[in-house]
């Protein structure tokens, strides 16, 4: 079984579309972990956030992300938050390779500042709170096994395309089409 393609990174990075479009092209199934959590649950993040507070929902992303994982040979999105629990590395790092999609915090707010389903910018100071998130997580980010920079401008198929380069440099097999 081939390993899992694991996209990590802040919210606005990229994760879902890029995820989509690596499936796409290795020919494998993708997986949103916020998505499955939203199925499972019949209730949308902002909705289980309200209802059951942020553990509850990181409690149960780690359960959709070990679910998802075990199924092998996947192109997996997950939550800004899902790589900060110790354990979700750990479960990745055992099922597959992690990809950190790296962006800045301008391009950051650019694609989020708009979207009322981010829980955790419902603040006063939602920019401020974006800044404060990429500090607190950067250094945890930087574990992943794979960096690929991810800027305003880019269209999805470039930043692909260099997320396949930067995964084929650390091990081609990973790649390998059906």
């Amino acid at each position: 079984m081939r390993r899992n393609i694991v996209l990590i990174g802040m919210m606005g990075a990229g994760k879902t579309a890029i995820g989509s479009e690596l499936a796409r092209r290795l020919r494998r199934p993708f997986a949103d972990t916020d998505t499955e959590i939203e199925r499972a649950a019949a209730m949308t993040i902002p909705e289980i956030f309200a209802r059951d507070g942020e553990e509850f929902f990181r409690a149960r992303e780690s359960e959709v992300l070990s679910r998802v994982l075990a199924l092998g040979d996947r192109i997996v999105s997950t939550g800004g938050g899902a790589w900060m629990r110790p354990e979700n590395r750990s479960h990745i790092a055992e099922n597959g390779v992690s990809v950190w999609l790296d962006c800045d915090l301008d391009t950051l707010w650019h694609r989020v500042r708009h979207r009322p389903t981010r829980p955790l910018l419902q603040t006063a100071d939602p920019r401020g709170t974006l800044q404060r998130l990429i500090a607190e997580r950067g250094p945890v980010y930087a574990l992943a096994d794979i960096r690929v920079p991810a800027q305003r401008g880019d269209s999805i198929e470039e930043t692909a395309s260099r997320a396949m380069d930067a995964i084929r440099a650390h091990d081609p097999k990973i790649l390998e089409v059906k």
